[in-house]
């Protein structure tokens, strides 16, 4: 006869060594403070909120200020009468992020601190779109960045670059079919190029719309819970949201949806993509009979031509607005969303887009009648890509600051 079979949970064999205890202790503790936001968090809330003892507290807490990761700032949150707690926040020195991006006019980088809040942004107009051009001039403007915030009492510790289009193994941009790149390692580029001191800086790359929504949901107090950024730069990404958390392995790329199957030819190598309508180059070209002559932003070549109420960019921002309506709505009747923001570029024309967008979801969007779907500018606008993506670098020590805590110790 067969015995009894005893089952051991997964991994519940193998003995957790003391320093592997210590280390999830502190990220437990310090996840806590990052959620605290900047209401200033006590000891013995922190005790409470991790089921941790005072002493282990004490001792993490110790470990976090001596690595400048927070600071004492209070006095804590206390519903009581008596002696204030004092409260502890995250630093505004020590580790940051940084962000780079490239937009339709100009390249950009930020900085950010464990807080979030933006240290450094700076802009550099460019022409052409050719990876030998481009990357080279991201890192030397990464350069200025690192010294910047080093000025700061800052240390970047990382960087990540926004790229219009599907990225692979944080690293490669496989296709950008509005900036002509195919296979690119522009995360390999950026690190052998950016020389902060004798360290190397890690730079990763991730998708543009996906971390303009970082940016966006960050500077909304992380509160929204389902929502799309839609932004129009190079190309036309959506960044999606749910629950609170950013959907994963989604590439987001809104602008190769297919509005009209008798459409014209598209840089992708489709045809009859939302692209051909509601791109920004496409908007003007179709208003005009030509593409930007100036070498101006097309958002800022578009808004001229609104200002002096031409009827022909009117008429094509409308079709805009109603192609991005059929694609947004072919999203929302897929995931439940309650609203869509505007950004990127598109903020910029939100005013004149807005009621389009609107009408096309009401009419389309099976949910609509009893879960009104809010369309918006988003706040942060052409910015929120580079800043999302400083704080997707900054987020690495705000996730496990171990990392930190022993380039501290090594000193």
């Amino acid at each position: 006869m067969i015995g009894p079979v005893h089952r051991v949970a997964p991994h519940l064999d193998i003995p957790i060594r003391q320093d592997d205890l210590r280390a999830h202790n502190l990220v437990l503790t310090f996840r806590q403070i990052v959620a605290a936001h900047d209401t200033p968090i006590s000891r013995s809330e922190l005790a409470t909120a991790t089921g941790l003892t005072r002493p282990t507290i004490s001792r993490i807490v110790d470990d976090l200020l001596t690595a400048g990761l927070i600071v004492e700032a209070g006095p804590a949150r206390s519903g009581s009468s008596g002696r204030p707690r004092v409260g502890l926040s995250l630093a505004r020195t020590g580790p940051a992020g940084l962000g780079l991006d490239i937009r339709a006019d100009v390249l950009s980088a930020c900085v950010v601190d464990l807080t979030g809040a933006v240290r450094h942004l700076d802009f550099v107009p460019h022409t052409g779109t050719e990876p030998a051009t481009v990357l080279p001039s991201l890192a030397a403007m990464a350069d200025r960045a690192v010294q910047a915030a080093a000025a700061e009492n800052l240390t970047v510790v990382g960087a990540t670059m926004a790229a219009p289009g599907p990225v692979q193994d944080d690293s490669i941009v496989r296709f950008a079919p509005m900036l002509g790149w195919r296979d690119v390692d522009a995360g390999a580029a950026l690190s052998a190029a950016i020389s902060p001191g004798s360290a190397v800086l890690p730079v990763l790359v991730g998708n543009d719309a996906r971390l303009a929504a970082l940016g966006e949901w960050h500077a909304a107090g992380q509160t929204m819970r389902n929502f799309v950024c839609v932004s129009g730069e190079f190309d036309i990404g959506a960044g999606l949201f749910l629950d609170g958390a950013q959907l994963s392995g989604w590439a987001g790329e809104l602008g190769h949806v297919m509005v009209r199957s008798d459409g014209p030819s598209c840089a992708c190598g489709a045809a009859g993509c939302l692209q051909c309508y509601a791109g920004l180059t496409a908007i003007l070209a179709a208003a005009t009979g030509r593409g930007r002559e100036d070498g101006s932003s097309p958002a800022v070549a578009i808004d001229t031509l609104v200002s002096v109420g031409d009827p022909r960019i009117l008429d094509t921002l409308d079709d805009a607005a109603v192609a991005l309506g059929i694609a947004i709505a072919g999203l929302v009747n897929l995931v439940t969303v309650d609203t869509v923001l505007l950004g990127g570029s598109y903020s910029l024309l939100a005013s004149w887009l807005v009621d389009g967008i609107d009408r096309e979801l009401r009419r389309r969007v099976l949910s609509a009648n009893w879960a009104p779907i809010e369309v918006r500018p988003a706040p942060l606008g052409p910015d929120a890509a580079v800043i999302g993506a400083a704080l997707s670098a900054v987020n690495r020590v705000r996730e496990d600051p171990n990392g930190w805590l022993a380039r501290v110790r090594s000193r």
